[in-house]
């Protein structure tokens, strides 16, 4: 009998264990600014169920994070409108560690170090079983997408993803 094998417990395990969300850990071979489109092909899964989690800042530099479906990219503009920002935009990939206590590439929406709004794509909610970070660069987790609810608080909007 073989050892089990052994995942990392991130501040996003520990935060979908202190939910109770039920999740299947996959580790796979991490690909340098390869996104998605890289984990979706090494765990043989469509793009479009691997969920990104995106750091951005409004015009006053408020943070907010935005899971979007790996294959679609987010409308700064009309998510601005639908939160009710003047402006949103990517934060800087050297700042946005500080404020997700992750490291790019490896950014989850369970355990954010900051408290800060996060919104979706009403989309995501179709989906029956979502991949998403686990907290650790080459790590997702797999989950139903209903469990996003479960273990933090989501706002679904209509319209701010455009493929």
């Amino acid at each position: 009998m073989g050892k089990a094998k052994k995942y990392p417990v991130t501040s996003a395990i520990r935060a979908l264990r202190a939910a109770q969300v039920d999740y299947i850990p996959h580790e796979y071979r991490y690909v340098e600014k390869g996104g998605t489109a890289a984990s979706s092909e090494a765990l043989g899964v469509d793009e479009n169920i691997v969920i990104k989690t995106l750091i951005l800042a409004d015009q006053d530099g408020a943070l907010l994070c935005v899971l979007m479906h790996g294959d679609q990219e987010v409308a700064t503009g009309t998510l601005a409108k639908k939160i009710g920002a003047k402006s949103v935009s990517f934060c800087d990939p050297k700042t946005a560690p500080k404020h997700s206590g992750y490291q790019v590439g490896g950014t989850s929406p369970f355990g954010l170090k900051s408290d800060m709004p996060i919104y979706a794509p009403d989309t995501v909610r179709d989906l029956e079983t979502i991949y998403i970070n686990g907290g650790k660069r080459g790590f997702l987790v797999e989950l139903a997408s209903d469990a996003l609810e479960s273990a933090l608080t989501v706002t679904f909007l209509g319209g701010i993803h455009q493929p």
